[in-house]
């Protein structure tokens, strides 16, 4: 299937490791142009030099989304290096702090900025490029914390919110033929990720959880998520606005314990 996305300008933010890197992929598989930041300069210029190697035209910069000017430099270059936007996901994530009593409001408003509001930062600034286009797709990369509830209550808290902001953004931006949706993995097996490091320190554990909450008894996969953003994010979703698409293999509980 063509997804039409050849020459497409696509930005992700935190491109450089787990699912944004496979989602870079694989647009570049697709014929797109990719702008990605990391937090990292090494980080950064591997995953660039990956996406060359794929044949697809792609530019980069550090970034701290939870700074708007940070936020604000990157996108402005990319629609610079690249004449305008087209497609934006926003793949930074992240937890801090722990259980309601150990956590801190600096823990929550962490956590936040790294979710919803970063979210909502690269899309305010994105917008303006697509309008100009004509047309845009936004996709957030949420979680289904955000409505199979787990101990990290800030988390999922954020998780929801970013489901909620992709809703009403659809139908604010609707007019200007703009969809926004979110996608939602499950837990996700990556190599020297979170889960890799819970099997390797608590093998016991990663075996009950594997087997309860999987009916293919396994985790799923970066490249899996990505097939389903890049197809959300593609022309041939054109009827896809305000969803949250679970992406987990029938995944119960989002946690371990």
């Amino acid at each position: 299937m063509d997804l039409h996305l050849k020459k497409k300008v696509v930005i992700i933010t935190g491109g450089s490791r787990g699912i944004g890197r496979a989602t870079a992929h694989r647009f570049a598989q697709e014929g797109a142009h990719l702008a990605v930041c990391a937090r990292g300069e090494e980080g950064l210029q591997r995953v660039l030099k990956e996406l060359r190697s794929l044949g697809a035209r792609a530019w980069g910069q550090t970034e701290d989304v939870t700074v708007t000017d940070s936020t604000r430099a990157f996108i402005e270059g990319a629609a610079e290096e690249f004449g305008g936007i087209d497609v934006l996901i926003n793949n930074v994530g992240g937890s801090s702090g722990g259980s309601l009593e150990e956590s801190t409001d600096e823990d929550w408003q962490r956590t936040f900025d790294l979710n919803l509001f970063h979210a909502v930062r690269s899309t305010r600034l994105a917008v303006p490029h697509m309008r100009k286009r004509g047309a845009g797709s936004v996709v957030t990369i949420s979680s289904i914390s955000g409505w199979k509830p787990s101990p990290g209550a800030q988390y999922g808290a954020a998780k929801a919110a970013e489901m909620f902001l992709a809703g009403s953004l659809a139908l604010q931006l609707a007019p200007d033929n703009i969809r926004v949706n979110t996608v939602c993995p499950g837990s996700i097996m990556i190599p020297g990720g979170g889960w890799a490091r819970f099997e390797k320190n608590n093998p016991e554990d990663y075996e009950r959880f594997r087997t309860r909450e999987f009916p293919a008894q396994r985790l799923g996969t970066a490249e899996e998520i990505a097939d389903a953003v890049v197809f959300v994010a593609s022309d041939r979703a054109s009827w896809i606005n305000g969803a949250s698409l679970p992406v987990d293999g029938g995944q119960g509980r989002p946690s371990a314990f």
